[in-house]
């Protein structure tokens, strides 16, 4: 038996999951699970990181007074955020939350100086207002003093690993997000340094996921009373973990990865740098084994997560499984919104916002609570078909079906009117699949899988995976013709 440690750390919550190994079969186990609360401070969000350190060692000693013997540990993360150490070896600053103000203007600003199509040429990642590149640039902007004191910048699980071992490395698949990665160069963009005048000294050397990034240092040891766990750095943007977890059959497959954000695409073993890709704003993060992820990012589970949360701030509290009945009870595609228009990207109160979308493009806006949450997944079905065609029109594959992967899919209803909407088969599992990706490239690189390949074999039968067939198909393909005008999408 190989027994492994899995940290994933997402958005809203982080677990860490034991990986066992038996004679191929893979099961997991949570050990510890624990919530990651962005922390507003006057005008600026903050991650909370020291608290998640400490809870990485919580799970590390869980698995101690288990009495279990790790062979290994991974930790993956969203991915765009990071932190400065200082020329003390210590952490500058708290690291900021994405959807910090911070960077409002930035990515106009940068593209004033530096054309949209010369970024993506050297870097083949979508524009995004919170990717590194501007949220480094609204720091020089803003004079901020870390910049001055700091030597290093090390991504969210580089941090981490950083805090457990003492060894600072970057790691492929998060360093492609940054927008500062050159794909075909293999390398961080010095040009690109050049041109923003951010240090080159900043941006150390790249792991490739299954690389081994260090042990447990001995101050951690001594404190927790464990051995030197080797520290792997695997597929460290979660979004890499999961697509490492697609139980996929054939080499051409689409995939999503559904939980607070959806990300939708493809594997490729080559950027895709055409004008296209940068029309339709994909991206091409890394993957594992030097193939890269071709996708499009999608709001996701956040506009349902904010209006619960806004649900609750007015003393009314609804579960998950509650909120999807309420919405299989109101009336079917009624009216729609664009997921990623700018309205629903900062935290705030969603339902007024939903009802200011409608307002704008001539829509009668939901009112119950369950038609809110019936136009958020409708409309989420909706994009996906969108972005599922795209995917098709950019990598010249037809896809028989969708993969979906992450927590999205115990909202069964979401994955029905997923299939409803692109007219095929969903096939839907692991819903832990940041984790499990995390898990399999570990054994990867320890000999236990000969390659990724044999690795999903093992995913596929491991884990259920449940099928849903597209239905009233005629219906949905009506509600798409309208979906595409009424938000502006159509060609």
């Amino acid at each position: 038996m190989s027994s492994v440690l899995a940290f994933d750390l997402g958005a809203s919550s982080g677990r860490a999951l034991l990986g066992r190994l038996t004679d191929g079969r893979i099961e997991v186990e949570e050990l510890h699970r624990f919530s990651n609360d962005p922390v507003q401070v006057g005008d600026r969000l903050y991650w909370d990181i020291l608290r998640l350190y400490h809870e990485i060692k919580q799970g590390l000693l869980k698995a101690k007074h288990r009495g279990i013997d790790l062979q290994s540990m991974g930790i993956d993360s969203w991915a765009v955020d990071f932190g400065f150490i200082g020329k003390n070896g210590e952490l500058d600053g708290n690291p900021y939350h994405y959807r910090d103000r911070h960077t409002e203007g930035a990515m106009e600003r940068v593209m004033a100086e530096i054309p949209a199509a010369v970024i993506f040429a050297r870097t083949g990642i979508q524009f995004l207002p919170f990717n590194t590149i501007y949220q480094l640039y609204a720091l020089k902007q803003a004079k901020s003093p870390l910049l001055r004191e700091s030597s290093r910048l090390l991504m969210i699980p580089d941090l981490l690993r950083y805090f457990l071992t003492g060894e600072m490395h970057n790691e492929f698949t998060n360093a492609t997000t940054t927008q500062l990665y050159n794909p075909v160069k293999d390398d961080w963009d010095a040009e690109l340094l050049r041109m923003l005048e951010l240090p080159k000294s900043w941006f150390g050397r790249v792991l490739k996921p299954g690389e081994l990034a260090g042990k447990l240092k001995p101050s951690v040891c001594e404190e927790l009373g464990v051995d030197p766990v080797p520290v792997y750095a695997v597929a460290e943007h979660d979004t890499g973990s999961a697509v490492v977890a697609v139980p996929a059959t054939e080499k051409s497959f689409a995939y999503l990865s559904c939980g607070t954000w959806s990300l939708m695409g493809t594997e490729v073993d080559k950027p895709v740098l055409h004008d296209l890709a940068q029309k339709l704003n994909f991206t091409n993060e890394g993957g594992f084994g030097n193939t890269f992820r071709l996708l499009k990012n999608i709001m996701g589970l956040w506009i349902l997560q904010e209006c619960r949360r806004e649900w609750e701030r007015e003393g009314r509290s609804y579960s998950f499984p509650e909120l999807v009945r309420l919405a299989s009870d109101a009336k079917p595609l009624a009216s729609f919104i664009d997921p990623d228009d700018d309205l629903f990207l900062p935290p705030g109160d969603m339902p007024a916002r939903i009802e200011q979308y409608c307002a704008r493009t001539g829509q009668e806006a939901p009112g119950t609570v369950g038609e809110i949450v019936r136009c958020i997944l409708e409309s989420l079905a909706l994009k996906y078909r969108c972005v599922f065609e795209m995917t098709q029109r950019l990598s010249g594959q037809r896809f028989g079906g969708l993969h979906m992967v992450g927590g999205g899919i115990q909202n069964t209803l979401l994955c029905q009117w997923t299939a409803n909407a692109i007219g095929k088969p969903v096939w839907a599992g692991p819903s832990e699949g940041s984790a499990i990706g995390n898990l399999v490239v570990q054994w990867i690189a320890q000999g236990a899988f000969a390659d990724i390949w044999e690795a999903r074999r093992a995913i596929r039968e491991s884990f259920p995976v449940e099928t849903y067939e597209p239905s009233d198909s005629e219906l949905w393909v009506g509600a798409y013709r309208r979906f595409l005008t009424l938000t502006g999408l159509a060609e």
